[in-house]
This record gives structure tokens, C-alpha cells and sequence, in this order.
């Protein structure tokens, strides 16, 4: 007896006969983190949501290549991180950051607990943005959508060790950039 992995199965098959209320339904349960996915990869939150609307419409046309075999949202965003990946290969250039330099906050501000995080934070935005496609995708595909490496190798149609070599890559890269962008803040 096989155990099923999708837990909205009445949703998903009325999916397949185009059922406008389980469409609905489905698009519903699962839009944010669709939409989260694609935010994380091309960084733009009108690009992300281009994406999770075209890979909705995807998913719906193609509804019937779903076996069942992995959960329906797993399917899902398989589809919306291939949309974003060809949408970044289309793009052709570095996803580059409206603001160049990060202000360090005021002297007097600086015992401020939360802005010294949110100045953390930015930082780490800043190196992620800075990486190169292949390892900004799977730098978030692990640390924020907690993906492990397998899962990542088969979404992105590469070997487990290429996951692993990409995600450490990105991390050293990461922490090089961010090492550079403090050491710019000093010299500035």
C-alpha cells in the first residue's frame, strides 16, 4: 500500500479537470511561499511575481506530468525556480543593487541593538546579491528554503556534489564580501 506524499489530493484532482474553485483553492494554500521562492532567487518583487503567476499557469497547463511522486508543492516549485533561473539566464547581467555603499549607522545610534542588526542584515543581503546566479540559487535554496543537497541537485539538474561545492563556494564567497565591504566602509 503505497503512502500517499500530498495531503490535498481532492484539491489536485480537480485541478486536472479544471475545476476554476480547486484552482483557486490550490493557488491559495500555496501562492506565498511560490512567490518567496521566486522573490529569493531574481531579488525583484514584481519579477517574482510575474514568475509565480506564469509557473501557476504552467502548473495548471500541466497538471497531468504530475504523478504524485513528490508533494504537490515540491512539484510546484520545481517549476517556479526553473522560471526563475531561465528569467535571470535571459536577463544576461549581474542582478546589481539600487543603493551601491551601506551607510554605517550614526555614533549615536550605534548602541541601538536593533539597527546594529538590521545593519547585519543588510550586509548580508548585499554579499548574497553580489554572488553569481548559480551560487545565490543555491545559497537560498539551502540556508532560506531548507532544501537539503539532494533535493537541490535533483531541481537544478545537477550531481549532489556540484550542490555541496556550490554551497560551500558561496558561503566563502560570502563571508570574503562581506569581509571587503566592512574593510571599504573603514577606508570611505
Amino acid at each position: 500500500m503505497k503512502q500517499s506524499v500530498n495531503i490535498h489530493e481532492d484539491l489536485i484532482e480537480g485541478c486536472r479537470y479544471n475545476n476554476r474553485k480547486s484552482q483557486l483553492q490550490v493557488y491559495n494554500l500555496y501562492y506565498k511561499a511560490m512567490y518567496n521562492t521566486a522573490f529569493r532567487i531574481v531579488r525583484d518583487s514584481a519579477e517574482a511575481e510575474d514568475i509565480m503567476q506564469e509557473a501557476f499557469l504552467t502548473g495548471f497547463q500541466k497538471i497531468g506530468d504530475y504523478k504524485g511522486d513528490a508533494s504537490f508543492g515540491s512539484w510546484m516549485k520545481r517549476i517556479v525556480i526553473n522560471r526563475a533561473i531561465d528569467n535571470l539566464k535571459k536577463k544576461k547581467e549581474q542582478i546589481s543593487l539600487e543603493e551601491s555603499g551601506i551607510d554605517l549607522p550614526s555614533d549615536d545610534s550605534t548602541e541601538n541593538y536593533l539597527e546594529i542588526l538590521s545593519y547585519k542584515i543588510d550586509q548580508i543581503r548585499t554579499g548574497i546579491e553580489q554572488l553569481g546566479d548559480d551560487d545565490r540559487t543555491v545559497l537560498s535554496l539551502f540556508l532560506l528554503e531548507g532544501y537539503d543537497h539532494e533535493e537541490i541537485s535533483q531541481v537544478l539538474d545537477i550531481s549532489n556534489n556540484a550542490s555541496r561545492t556550490r554551497y560551500s563556494r558561496a558561503r566563502k564567497k560570502l563571508r570574503e564580501l562581506i569581509k571587503q565591504q566592512k574593510i571599504d566602509e573603514l577606508v570611505n
